[in-house]
């Protein structure tokens, strides 16, 4: 298998440089031989998906065989690892998981080459760029992370072990689900590259790769959600979110890449912001792939993080000259990417878009400035100062903000240029619905006269609310003329609504989906936590609960060994569960985990730790997080997944509807 791995990755780096070579050589040139050319370096370029996948079913084999003579796979797994994260094995560390990169890459890549009769000559020049990006990374495991080394001297009869950080159900889906999203926003930025060198209609490479974003972008979301899902229930700290920096590199591509989902809307309805659009999916990419050296290059200190290693170098060479070619050619072509059409008014749906995009950039260079603040500081002071999660709220929490409130606000205005009167029919209800219930939070107890972070919660949770009746009336707007015309239900008339146009109104759904997650961010506000020694019998009261420790006891098994309690929960005397809050030792690496204890219900996450014993006593320490609402970070999330994929579902076509509702139903204002 070493042997049969190694040289299917030769053979693939060998395919890819000849589809960039080849391609680039019968684009430069027209006519029928450089036309079969260009055909023989797609055929290569598809022939390396094949051999990737050989060279990654290879590795996945020699783990599930616990063949330690290769390097990689003693690292990384141990014989009594559970079958599930054998599959891990391949992402799992440095060298695999930059051949599972390449496999994602190669199989991104076949899909483009297979549908190249769209546009056979815009998909050539796309083929060639997205072949130079996968020669990188095959570059990278053949000769700078080999993933088929082979142990000298002595095999050891078992392995070191899978990170016990990583034996978690989640682990086995959410780095694939995250380098879909990091590697699949290669596409888009391989299509509007190709763009630009072809000098060719903006709109046109924009409908051809909508999709693509739209599917990078929902992995990369869910990817994102489920790596605070696992920190949340892993790390033991209960929280989910702390600004760590590998945290931080996935939310940057992320950031941007949502910019260009809004903003593209514009060059697609009014000519307008076709550099800015090309420039936000450039950086899109480029931090994608800055997230990567980030992760490997030792620079910084994270749980998430790959050994140091001189890797880093590579990536810093890719990057820049990835930023070269870029600038290269937009220097050459921009007088191809002006604006059609001007911003009219400041109240209009174009002005929302620009404003959010702004956002969401200032966004992103905040967190790009508070991640590598370490470093910079280090290279001109000599001393690595630290930005952590106190510096991130403060800036962030008011950028969130006033996105909300353009969120709420964009839908309702019009292009070009939105009426005083329109503006106070769309608006009336919902601000005055808005406010009675933040007049009814503060009733409840949320004083923002008391702490400012009462105050981003009770302002989080009214804009999430203004949001909400806002796409409530879209639906119910729409859904009422359908059903004036046709005589439907108004349900069915709102679902008729949305399948005419899935794009807008599955964008409606991905919004509520953010409203709900942002109702759950504001929950941290309201946070308690309590830790305590606890005998047989004693009690931990917090909030409305209470815990009583009726047992601690350990065990062990071949794979780790535990100790852990048995905690009775009650709430106002009323017993509700028994949560048994765990510590393992794992055998292969040596290394504890925990395994928290949860009580979940959508009023709040009862979160309890088993801290390990007091030497002195004998008596285990528990620690116990009261978190409110918390629960609706991971329903929003599921709806914003739900809401990705209504959006790509083609419309219902015009004609099966009645003609009084074609003549009744006005155009929609706007995606």
């Amino acid at each position: 298998m070493l042997i049969l791995g190694s040289y299917a990755l030769i053979v693939a780096l060998a395919l890819s440089l000849y589809c960039l070579v080849a391609g680039i050589v019968g684009v430069a040139q027209r006519g029928e031989g450089p036309e079969r050319l260009t055909e023989t370096a797609r055929r290569a370029g598809i022939a390396v998906w094949a051999f990737v996948a050989l060279a990654a079913a290879c590795l996945v084999t020699q783990a599930f065989q616990n063949d330690f003579t290769n390097a990689y796979i003693l690292h990384h797994s141990n014989r009594d690892l559970p079958i599930a994260y054998k599959f891990a094995v391949l992402w799992s560390g440095q060298e695999g998981s930059l051949l599972f990169w390449a496999l994602l890459l190669s199989t991104y890549g076949l899909v483009l080459r297979m549908q190249h009769r769209q546009d056979p000559r815009l998909f050539a020049f796309a083929s060639i760029i997205l072949a130079g990006v996968q020669s990188f990374f095959l570059l990278l495991v053949n000769f700078a992370a080999h993933p088929f080394g082979q142990v000298i001297g002595n095999i050891p009869q078992d392995g070191n072990g899978l990170n016990p950080l990583l034996q978690y159900p989640e682990m086995v889906i959410h780095p694939p689900m995250l380098y879909l999203g990091y590697v699949g926003f290669t596409v888009p930025f391989a299509f509007a590259l190709a763009a630009l060198i072809m000098r060719y209609p903006g709109e046109k490479w924009i409908a051809i790769t909508r999709k693509w974003t739209l599917v990078t972008w929902g992995f990369l979301s869910i990817g994102i959600f489920l790596g605070s899902h696992w920190a949340y229930n892993v790390l033991g700290w209960g929280g989910y979110w702390g600004w760590d920096p590998v945290e931080n590199a996935s939310f940057l591509p992320w950031l941007t890449g949502t910019a260009f989902l809004h903003s593209v809307i514009m060059q697609e309805k009014r000519g307008m912001l076709k550099t800015w659009n090309m420039w936000l999916i450039f950086s899109t990419f480029l931090l994608s792939i800055f997230g990567t050296f980030l992760t490997r290059s030792g620079v910084i200190s994270s749980v998430h993080a790959f050994a140091q290693s001189s890797i880093g170098d590579w990536f810093s060479i890719f990057i820049a000259l990835v930023l070269a070619v870029c600038v290269f050619y937009y220097v050459k072509n921009r007088k191809d990417l002006k604006s059609e059409h001007q911003l009219q008014s400041l109240v209009s749906r174009e002005s929302s878009f620009l404003f959010n995009n702004l956002l969401f950039v200032l966004a992103c260079f905040t967190v790009l400035w508070g991640t590598m603040f370490p470093i910079l500081s280090e290279w001109v002071q000599g001393t690595k100062v630290t930005v952590g999660p106190p510096f991130f709220n403060r800036v962030m929490i008011p950028i969130a903000l006033v996105v909300l409130l353009l969120t709420a606000v964009g839908p309702l205005l019009a292009w070009g240029r939105t009426s005083v009167d329109s503006m106070r029919r769309n608006f009336f209800w919902p601000s005055v619905a808005t406010l009675v219930l933040m007049v009814v939070l503060v009733i409840l107890g949320v004083h923002p006269w008391e702490s400012l972070s009462d105050f981003y919660a009770l302002m989080t949770i009214g804009l999430s609310v203004l949001i909400a009746f806002t796409i409530f009336s879209e639906f119910y707007r729409g859904g009422r003329v359908i059903s004036r015309h046709t005589g439907e239900r108004l349900l069915p008339a709102m679902v008729q609504l949305t399948r005419r146009n899935t794009r807008r109104y599955g964008g409606y759904v991905v919004h509520f989906g953010v409203v709900l997650v942002m109702i759950g961010f504001a929950g941290t506000a309201f946070n308690k936590e309590v830790e305590q020694e606890v005998g047989y019998g004693d009690t931990i009261k917090v909030g409305a609960f209470t815990l009583i420790n009726k047992s601690y006891t350990q065990d062990d098994n071949a794979n780790f060994a535990s100790e852990w309690a048995i905690v009775d929960v009650q709430k106002n005397g009323k017993y509700l569960t028994t949560l048994y809050p765990e510590r393992r030792s794992y055998k292969a690496s040596q290394q504890s985990a925990t395994m928290v204890a949860n009580y979940s219900t959508l009023a709040s996450d009862l979160y309890l730790v088993y801290e390990g014993r007091n030497p002195t006593s004998g008596k285990p320490i528990l620690k116990v997080h009261l978190n409110p609402l918390i629960n609706w970070i991971w329903i929003g999330a599921l709806i914003l997944l739900a809401g990705t994929i209504l959006t790509l579902v083609p419309n219902i076509q015009t004609s099966k509807l009645t003609a009084p509702v074609r003549a009744a139903v006005p155009a929609p204002a706007g995606d």
